[in-house]
């Protein structure tokens, strides 16, 4: 990010201890000097060209002019006018922030021409007085925090509370509003109605405030959310091996609000990983799970997308190897946190507060701080390796597949025993068809599977099932019937057999 031009404005036999001062203050500084690119006329290089020039042209060029008056009036040029006039008058004209520090001094120990000089500021500006160097220091470190604050280049508070000017009520999405209500009324008893209006609603989660929406409620409920927050994405991506090499199998971008980019994501994994069967003997359902349980990885990409910097130019990463998954996002943990501190119980310090309520509401996530700790007993439960979490420039946690000693004998791995004639039968078809039972519906079908959404279970699963001629629909001339249900063909069901 390009730093604040600041430009330092004086008579110059006057403050010459207090520029320089200033100056090497906010170089120094390690809030101040990751922010501002200070200019003093001292430290320019002699060249061949009038020097007034030369400082209208940084002042044009700058973003704060930052001037300081005490009783000297200073030079005059032809017009009767000193330079420091000259300056703040070009800073005036090309509207840039203009910062004045006047010293304690009466009117009467002043130039005449100073006099009038602060008036005309006084009529335009807020001006801060100061006696000593320490005053003046503090006064202007407390104005250019203001102004980085102003100009929401650092935050005093989460990254989602903070309001985008540029965005209305038509840039969130109604219909994912109502949605939303309907079922946070069921899973965690929401208090408000779905015939609330959309503007009471954003108010009661906190995600509008004085009229303007936060950026969690953008991120949340917005039509585009990616218009706002262009790195507000997921990038998935399965390897056949353990390192990341080319061809890469599948790679996919997802984009769209946080509960989608969630359910495209785990999705996304769920369609590489083996699904195993068991048999009826407890339940009247077939149960049957993933290689590595639904839950870990739903778990580990919600951590990722709720609690990630989102002022971070990166995207939350989803890497599927052969031995295990990546999850990385770019975060990090709360300061004084440790990695042995994640696994056990801890109390929930969410990076985006705003954003992690609806989710909680929503049943994505939970408010007690269980989720890595969870992770790590479902992954014991299921006789996998514990999870490992990393921090490094990104937080990244990596979860690991069953190798071929430690799949549970209660659901052994099939993916090695399709016959050869049926190798090209991909994951997610044959996953497909081992929950097959009957006459079934696509939903039916899908929930199955634990899947949440359907443009990806069509394009994965269902269409290239039809293709491959192991399903058939039982109203083949109807594919929109409302009553359409698939059911098994006889090469579906040779191939389930094999499964």
């Amino acid at each position: 990010m390009p730093k604040t031009r600041l430009f330092i404005s004086s008579v110059q036999a006057e403050f010459a201890e207090e520029r320089q001062m200033i100056f090497e203050y906010i170089l120094s500084d390690p809030l101040l000097g990751r922010f501002f690119d200070p200019f003093l006329f001292e430290r320019l290089p002699a060249i061949d060209q009038r020097t007034d020039a030369i400082y209208l042209l940084e002042v044009q060029q700058c973003d704060v002019y930052l001037g300081l008056l005490g009783t000297q009036y200073g030079f005059e040029d032809a017009a009767g006018v000193s330079p420091t006039e000259r300056e703040f008058d070009h800073a005036t004209l090309h509207h840039k922030t203009r910062l004045i520090f006047l010293t304690s001094h009466s009117t009467r120990e002043r130039h005449d021409k100073e006099n009038a000089f602060i008036q005309k500021a006084q009529q335009v500006l807020i001006r801060k007085r100061f006696t000593t160097i320490d005053e003046l220091k503090a006064a202007v470190y407390a104005a250019l925090v203001n102004y980085l604050i102003e100009k929401e280049l650092i935050r005093v508070g989460p990254f989602d509370a903070a309001t985008d000017a540029s965005a209305s009520i038509t840039d969130i999405d109604e219909n994912k509003v109502r949605e939303f209500v309907q079922v946070a009324r069921a899973k965690r008893g929401f208090k408000l109605q779905e015939t609330a209006s959309i503007e009471e609603i954003l108010v009661h989660l906190n995600l509008m405030k004085d009229a303007k929406l936060t950026h969690a409620a953008l991120l949340l409920f917005g039509k585009e959310p990616q218009r706002f927050f262009i790195n507000s994405e997921v990038r998935c991506v399965h390897f056949h091996g353990t390192i990341v090499e080319k061809p890469i199998p599948s790679y996919k971008v997802f984009k769209g609000d946080v509960f989608e980019l969630v359910d495209q994501a785990v999705d996304f994994v769920l369609s590489k990983l083996d699904y195993s069967v068991g048999t009826r003997k407890e339940n009247i359902e077939i149960p049957g799970k993933y290689e590595i349980p639904k839950e870990i990885v739903a778990e580990a990409i919600v951590n990722a997308i709720a609690h990630r910097d989102y002022t971070h130019n990166g995207s939350v990463q989803v890497m599927l190897f052969s031995d295990r998954l990546e999850v990385i996002n770019p975060g990090a943990l709360p300061l004084g946190w440790t990695i042995e501190k994640l696994k056990g119980l801890h109390t929930s310090v969410p990076a985006n507060p705003l954003l992690a309520e609806p989710m909680y509401l929503k049943g994505y996530i939970e408010r007690l701080g269980t989720g890595t700790a969870d992770m790590v007993r479902i992954a014991k439960e299921n006789n996998l390796p514990e999870p490992n979490f990393e921090q490094q420039e990104a937080f990244k946690a990596i979860l690991y597949r069953p190798s071929t000693d430690q799949v549970p004998t209660k659901y052994p791995s099939s993916t090695d025993q399709v016959p050869q004639e049926y190798r090209s039968t991909s994951v997610e078809v044959r996953n497909l068809l081992k929950v097959m039972e009957g006459e079934m519906s696509r939903k039916e079908i899908q929930q199955a599977l634990e899947l949440k959404h359907e443009g990806n279970f069509r394009e994965n699963y269902l269409e290239p099932a039809l293709a491959a001629g192991v399903i058939t629909m039982k109203y083949p001339d109807s594919p929109n019937h409302p009553k359409q249900r698939y059911l098994l063909t006889a090469k579906g069901n040779a191939v389930k057999r094999q499964l």
